[in-house]
């Protein structure tokens, strides 16, 4: 006789039993990489595993996903079959270095991560003065851009976490052939304090390429423009600015805001996420189209997420650390929510359970566990994850078939 499950889950908007018969159970896994030690396809990989030491008809499907930030880039090139690229770029102190960029599997979209062209993680920590968001420029993501617009792309998804710059993505602008001059009909230099001097925006240089494209941006803070909750006050002290710093550039931003306002028509100071990433949010969306939506959502429609959970019985998902930020958009709490509208358990499977972890129940996530299965370093731990994911997620589906056999069969 078939094991049969009886998955019993109170105190949500969910209340079960639902009863599910293991051998022919349909399993959705759908982790995000572990930083650090593993992959997101690995981690699928290793989960399957898991699931066909116990369950050996199950049917598994492995959907690696992502949320906007780390990762994301190569998780949509391996799920894809893409391919990584590389191309010349500036950097954000206006150096000269080489970032990578993911083109997909279909020929026709680009990734691109701008912490790869212009993040803070490239600005070395020492001496600290070399954090200057005064400065610092989006320039070499517009290379990117252009690299991919070379290869023939014409839809992007681009993350832009993790930046060193406040500049509005106004060097990406410069890059891709867009004029932004001062009073006296000179273009401006790098950076944001440049932005003050702004006296006119002039679209007619434009890459004529990019007004082709869909840019879809990953963009998970609804920060203003300007203001107290704006790019330079919450997001410029971790780039390097001073309290003047923070205040001479919040004055620079609005000067922007107004000069792209009455001169190409684009009313972003006060738009949700137009503050994200210095500004580079409102830029993308004034001068590319571009539309900005949660990251983890951009990649579970690319990825045709909803098509794997028609029919599934369980979602396997997991990150490096679940913890109680884990709800605020990272991948997990998306497969989550998307898992939960259709009334399908989802147990997380991850490297460490952190601190205040227990709020992903409220959010989706039925039932979580770690890896390590005896006292070890991360260190050890990241080098043995995938065989330790394995473990993990083959104890998981024991616990479901005791499940069946103390409920009854």
């Amino acid at each position: 006789m078939d094991q049969r499950v009886i998955f019993r889950i109170f105190g949500s908007k969910i209340r079960w039993p639902l009863v599910y018969n293991t051998a022919a159970m349909k399993i959705v896994i759908a982790p995000q990489t572990f930083k650090g030690s593993i992959s997101a396809l690995d981690v699928a990989k290793a989960m399957r595993d898991g699931i066909q030491m116990e369950l050996e008809d199950a049917k598994v499907e492995l959907v690696p996903v992502a949320d906007g930030g780390d990762g994301t880039l190569e998780t949509l090139v391996e799920i894809s079959n893409g391919e990584i690229k590389s191309a010349d770029v500036t950097g954000p102190l206006g150096e000269k270095r080489t970032a990578e960029w993911g083109a997909m599997g279909d020929g026709h979209t680009a990734v691109i991560e701008m912490a790869r062209t212009s993040g803070l993680a490239l600005v070395p920590m020492e001496p600290l003065d070399r954090r200057d968001p005064l400065k610092a420029t989006t320039y070499g993501l517009g290379e990117a851009i252009k690299a991919a617009l070379d290869e023939g792309h014409r839809r992007f998804i681009i993350g832009i976490g993790g930046s060193a710059t406040n500049d509005a993505g106004a060097g990406m602008a410069q890059a891709l052939g867009i004029s932004l001059k001062d009073a006296h009909g000179n273009e401006l230099p790098y950076g944001g304090a440049a932005l003050a001097d702004l006296e006119s925006v002039d679209l007619s240089g434009l890459d004529p390429r990019a007004q082709e494209c869909e840019i879809m941006v990953a963009c998970d803070v609804n920060n203003p423009l300007t203001g107290p909750e704006g790019a330079s006050a919450i997001f410029g002290p971790q780039k390097g600015a001073t309290a003047a710093m923070v205040a001479q550039l919040d004055d620079a931003l609005g000067n922007f805001a107004d000069v792209v306002k009455r001169d190409i028509g684009a009313d972003i100071n006060d738009m949700m996420g137009a503050g994200a990433a210095g500004g580079l949010g409102g830029g993308m969306v004034a001068f590319l189209g571009a539309e900005l939506a949660p990251g983890v959502d951009i990649v579970l429609d690319t990825v045709e997420f909803d098509k794997y959970l028609e029919g599934a019985d369980l979602v396997l998902t997991g990150e490096g650390a679940l913890d109680s930020q884990t709800v605020y958009n990272k991948a997990p709490i998306g497969v989550a929510r998307r898992a939960s509208q259709r009334s399908i358990p989802v147990i997380a499977i991850s490297g460490t359970l952190g601190d205040g972890y227990h709020v992903v129940h409220d959010h989706g996530i039925s039932a979580a566990t770690a890896i390590p299965n005896a006292p070890m370093t991360l260190e050890t731990a990241s080098a043995n994850a995938a065989a330790l994911i394995s473990d993990a997620t083959r104890q998981v589906m024991r616990m479901l078939k005791v499940g069946g056999r103390v409920l009854g069969n």
